[in-house]
């Protein structure tokens, strides 16, 4: 945009209050003057973690957004943050149509907003229904712009969406989206800087930078790079947990490499129940198992057939409708039996370990006995003491003639 909102002083399109509201930039906390502002001369920001994944998929579909064209500009991200959060947009704007913009909002000289989307957006459709109110947004005024300031800009938002605003929802994959994009791709922030903003410790950090990049590592796998959308749309946020946890678990480097193929094999064969625990329990148990080795050649296989047959436009009802109709043995079924197979074997494993298992704990239980409290106890107790001891030799003599019986 070419105009300057401060401009606006004088052309009657921005007005001053007397209201102020509190902001922390560079590490310094003070009140900032709250302006009134018209909207047609506010736009989205485009740059928004919020929205990130609903801009990946609009520019896979339709090429670069205009932003010289601002109504247009703004209609289409509109649409994107009403469909984001429906119940929240929905409640936001009959709080607003009742008693007004009660938080004002930031923006940049240009007209960026960096803190208000969901009010600007619910002002925007209140002003669409009555063109006489709800014309103006109520914000802070910053002296910057997006490129010159770009790393100021983005260290302030994330302090508002992840400390002042961490009540409202904010989507998990948009988190680590806007995360690998800052920090890993673009290093716009350090990783230290990422986290004083967004108060998360180094351990939550570098947990969320791991899912982060097997988010990207799985959008890569499928050729789909960059269309983060896809990780939104299939709930990725869970099984890349779980994913992640199992892949700390591996002994090396190429085992690492194994097991993620598993998960991305389990993250698009999934089943119809809940994919997050399928991975938790089932692929874990096994990927943990003396089984892993053959499972992991199986599930290569099986990787091999499941790129082959990926369809070139993805979404998550693609990738479900290919891959569930994929001619004789759909790969669906291949995977449910070959995780089958290996459950079983597991569970039959388990089974016949039961009884070591339980001696062993039987032996631990014993140990902890104290034995200095026994002369101590009262008659009656040594008594039936005397009584489960026997009980107890009787069942070590049957253990032992099974034993040496085989």
């Amino acid at each position: 945009m070419n105009f300057e909102l401060f401009n606006g002083l004088n052309e009657g399109y921005v007005v001053p209050t007397d209201l102020s509201r509190k902001l922390t930039i560079d590490g310094i906390t003070k009140a900032y003057q709250v302006y009134k502002i018209r909207i047609d001369k506010l736009f989205y920001n485009d740059q928004n973690d919020r929205i990130a994944t609903w801009i990946s998929k609009y520019i896979s579909e339709h090429g670069n957004l205009d932003v010289n064209d601002i109504e247009h500009y703004n209609d289409i991200i509109q649409d994107f943050i009403v469909k984001s959060n429906k119940d929240a947009i929905d409640k936001t704007k009959k709080n607003i149509s009742l008693v007004g913009q009660r938080e004002a909002g930031v923006v940049l000289k240009d007209g960026r907003i960096i803190d208000g989307n969901r009010r600007f957006t619910c002002l925007r459709m209140l002003h669409g229904d009555n063109s006489l109110d709800f014309q103006w947004f109520e914000a802070v005024i910053l002296d910057a712009d997006i490129y010159a300031n770009a790393k100021q800009i983005k260290l302030l938002e994330l302090m508002i969406q992840h400390g002042e605003e961490s009540k409202v929802d904010y989507d998990p994959i948009e988190k680590i989206v806007g995360l690998y994009h800052d920090v890993i791709e673009r290093k716009l922030i350090k990783p230290q800087e990422y986290i004083d903003s967004t108060g998360m410790t180094p351990s939550e950090f570098k947990k969320k930078k791991s899912e982060a990049e097997l988010m990207v590592d799985f959008l890569e796998y499928i050729n789909a790079p960059k269309q983060y959308y896809l990780a939104r749309e299939m709930d990725l946020d869970g099984p890349l947990i779980e994913l992640v946890n199992i892949m700390n678990k591996a002994t090396n480097e190429d085992e690492r490499e194994d097991f993620k193929i598993v998960g991305f094999n389990a993250i698009l064969l999934r089943p119809e129940n809940d994919i997050t625990r399928y991975i938790r329990n089932e692929i874990k148990s096994i990927l943990l198992s003396e089984y892993k080795n053959d499972f992991i050649e199986s599930q290569n296989e099986l990787a091999e057939e499941v790129l082959d047959t990926l369809p070139d436009k993805l979404s998550r009802e693609t990738i479900n409708t290919v891959l569930r109709e994929d001619g004789d043995g759909k790969l669906v079924d291949k995977m449910a039996r070959n995780v089958e197979k290996y459950d079983t074997r597991l569970k039959k494993t388990e089974l016949k370990e039961k009884p070591l298992k339980q001696l062993r704990d039987s032996l631990q239980t014993l140990e902890k006995i104290n034995l200095d409290i026994i002369p101590k106890m009262k008659s009656n107790q040594l008594t039936e003491m005397q009584s489960l001891c026997d009980d107890i030799e009787e069942l070590i003599n049957n253990l032992r003639d099974v034993i040496n019986a085989e």
